[in-house]
């Protein structure tokens, strides 16, 4: 058997004293990769990435999987993951990490004429800064991001002349300001699931009533769908914006207010893959680690 990591984090690991509330997603995610990966000769071990004892060369590829807790400490994350691919082969690859961990990377995007929400960026979420942000903005309503960040995580969405709330709820430096998007509210976030850059399942991701946020945690819910040409279409476009290999990408879009559909992340780093809604989730995924250690030996 052919040794591969899946880092992970202590977080999300059963019985751990600090346990988020959806760590079983990543349960499920590991009962879906590890027998498929089993039947292509890979040991699939789940390692948690900030581990002293967490030996790379040990392993033929080191995978970047559910490490959700990266955000709270993106800088040993980094330094960590840089000294992982200078060990073994790492996937995603660690350019390719440290460009997705900033959100800034949604400007880069812009640039290459992918669409994506407006964005405007901040170096705090300071009453000036969002104020000016709403100015260029022209909307009503925005949502308040860190850039380094995952699942709504100090999060807030505000509304023209509402006060800030308090620090611990906001970002916690560098932010980013995004205009609301109605369909948050209304037809929720299309969420689209690549291995090795093919197209696997999607789905649609619904809020909760009275809510925005498209996690389950929140109340969120999730179900299976079949995208349209122009959204795949879309979501082709922000893979093609990177280059280098991708063993997994998730895209999530939503309708802009003009109707069409916009990036609202392009997560290459720990995105959950969905296999409730994608029964071929570890297939899928098993075959594109496969063709791309394939190419590197």
């Amino acid at each position: 058997m052919r040794r591969v990591a899946f880092l992970t984090a202590s977080c999300v690991i059963e019985d751990h004293p600090e346990t988020r509330e959806d760590a079983w997603e990543h349960a499920l995610e590991m009962a879906a990769l590890r027998p498929a990966c089993k039947h292509r000769m890979f040991s699939l071990e789940e390692v948690i990435w900030d581990d002293p004892g967490f030996v790379p060369e040990a392993y033929e590829a080191v995978i970047v999987g559910t490490c959700w807790d990266y955000m709270e400490k993106p800088d040993l994350f980094l330094s960590r993951m840089e000294a992982v691919s200078r060990q073994t082969r790492l996937l995603n690859p660690f350019p390719t990490l440290r460009w997705n961990s900033d959100k800034i990377y949604l400007a880069d995007l812009a640039r290459k004429n992918v669409p994506t929400v407006p964005t405007i960026l901040a170096d705090r979420a300071t009453p000036d800064a969002i104020a000016a942000a709403f100015a260029e903005l022209d909307c009503d309503r925005v949502v308040v991001k860190p850039r380094i960040g995952a699942s709504a995580w100090r999060q807030v969405s505000l509304r023209k002349g509402e006060a800030l709330p308090g620090p611990e709820a906001l970002p916690p430096g560098a932010c980013l300001v995004q205009p609301f998007l109605k369909a948050a509210e209304t037809e929720g976030e299309l969420t689209l699931l690549f291995f090795d850059r093919v197209f696997s399942h999607a789905l649609v991701k619904t809020p909760k009533a009275g809510d925005y946020r498209t996690q389950s945690m929140y109340g969120a819910t999730e179900e299976a769908t079949e995208p349209s040409a122009d959204a795949l279409h879309v979501a082709h476009s922000a893979l093609e914006a990177v280059d280098g290999p991708l063993l997994y990408a998730r895209v999530d879009l939503m309708r802009g207010n003009d109707g069409g559909w916009k990036v609202m992340e392009l997560e290459l780093i720990e995105p959950y893959l969905y296999p409730e809604q994608g029964p071929f989730t570890g297939a899928h995924f098993a075959a594109a680690l496969d063709r791309l250690l394939a190419k590197s030996d």
